[in-house]
């Protein structure tokens, strides 16, 4: 039967909020990001164990629908981190457009995939392939730990977009506290359904253009 994990985007952090690129820095989150924290806890019921990236958005968003459902500890794995954005990190679109003119797509495209024709990376951009190797190595672990259970992994937008394109999705946008249903069992991975946590009931939706 395998495991099936749920791989969720962060609260918004103060980075979303304003427009940054963020990677690998550590930006917390801000109260709307608490307050889709918690929406994600009243989403999605029970869960046999709760994992999450170690960059304190992801953390924090974690802890607090651990709190909320009384599932814990949060099991933290660094290889559910963000892509490292490089030179990018801390910047915004439009600063970006200034620093590295041509390297950005307009929004309607993404710059994820290494199969589609994608401008050039800035200096310290974490390829593609190095971001899939440790995700897929993340749901294998949480695999081991849960069985024929499942789980909550709260992630990044980055990861989760590598592990959609390797899977055959087309691109699209994820919200702050959307998610992805993945089905592992042993080392064969599948696509589930998406689904979107926060219902602007307590907690606004937002979609960050960023990674």
């Amino acid at each position: 039967m395998g495991s099936r994990v749920l791989l969720v985007r962060h609260g918004q952090s103060e980075w979303n909020a304003q427009g940054r690129w963020q990677g690998q820095a550590d930006p917390p989150l801000t109260d709307a990001g608490r307050a889709q924290a918690r929406a994600v806890a009243r989403a999605i019921g029970g869960v046999d164990a709760i994992f999450s990236s170690d960059l304190r958005r992801a953390a924090e968003t974690a802890q607090i629908v651990s709190d909320a459902l009384g599932v814990g500890p949060v099991i933290v794995d660094p290889a559910l981190r963000e892509r490292d954005a490089g030179a990018w990190s801390g910047l915004t679109r439009d600063e970006i457009r200034e620093r590295f003119p041509g390297y950005l797509p307009d929004d309607h495209h993404r710059v994820f995939a290494p199969s589609r024709t994608v401008p050039r990376r800035p200096p310290g951009w974490e390829p593609d392939g190095s971001v899939l190797d440790r995700a897929l190595a993340a749901l294998g672990r949480i695999h081991a730990v849960v069985g024929d259970g499942d789980a909550l992994a709260v992630t990044h937008g980055g990861v989760i977009y590598v592990l959609e394109d390797h899977l055959g999705e087309p691109f699209a946008r994820l919200a702050n506290g959307g998610g992805r249903w993945f089905e592992v069992d042993g080392e064969r991975v599948t696509l589930g359904e998406r689904i979107l946590l926060v219902d602007d009931d307590g907690a606004p939706v937002t979609v960050p253009t960023e990674i």
